[in-house]
């Protein structure tokens, strides 16, 4: 079994390096943003509750979430373990995990500035069709604000505009920062409790990936 929680801000790379551990260990991974995103495409009670509150860069409420990922968690394909990516975002989740008996075995905790996150998340540009991700520094499209396939118009989404990625990083550090401190202190308790580690979410991706995996497999 192993459950693995990721910690960190928006665009500090966790999808990123939850797919590495993925492959890795053959485990699932639990984006919440994902299901919450499937959700509002959908139409659903759930999604059109959560579609305002993430275009303003706020955080769902914790039942909507919790009820979620339980249900996620339950599947088969998580008998052997999960990677939680963007969950729990607040302690109340946090202790609503522990409270349902829910083991997690290694907390991994990306640490990246935010000007930094504000650099990364303004530059993506989408195309809405396919959901092909460009970045105006990293991976530019041939022509400027065109899509490389179809030809069509790029958008900057709502939620990676930098007014709104500053009011996503100010949750952040009001509310999910507080779990670095939970699970540090969660680390302490014994035989049982999950291992806690941090690593520098600024280094080349594959530097990131190999200190990741070295960790887990210690």
């Amino acid at each position: 079994m192993m459950r693995i929680i990721l910690l960190g801000p928006p665009g500090a790379g966790k999808g990123t390096q939850a797919q590495f551990i993925s492959k890795e260990f053959d485990i699932p991974q639990i984006s919440t943003g994902d299901m919450l995103r499937a959700a509002i495409k959908e139409g659903s009670e759930l999604g059109k509750q959560a579609e305002g509150i993430m275009n303003a860069g706020g955080l769902v409420s914790d039942d909507l979430i919790i009820n979620l990922v339980k249900e996620r968690i339950s599947k088969p394909d998580c008998a052997n373990g999960c990677i939680l990516d963007g969950f729990p975002r607040t302690i109340p989740q946090a202790q609503a995990l522990a409270d349902a008996d829910v083991a997690i075995d290694h907390v991994v905790e990306i640490s990246v500035p935010d000007d930094e996150i504000v650099k990364r998340l303004s530059g993506r540009r989408q195309h809405p069709g396919s959901g092909r991700v460009y970045h105006v520094d990293h991976n530019p499209p041939k022509q400027n604000g065109i899509d490389d396939v179809t030809g069509e118009v790029l958008i900057q989404r709502e939620d990676d505009k930098e007014s709104t990625i500053r009011e996503r990083l100010a949750t952040y550090h009001q509310q999910t920062s507080t779990l670095v401190g939970f699970y540090q202190d969660k680390a302490k308790e014994g035989e049982n409790a999950p291992k806690y580690d941090k690593f520098d979410g600024t280094q080349a991706i594959d530097d990131v990936k190999q200190q990741i995996l070295s960790a887990l497999k210690g």
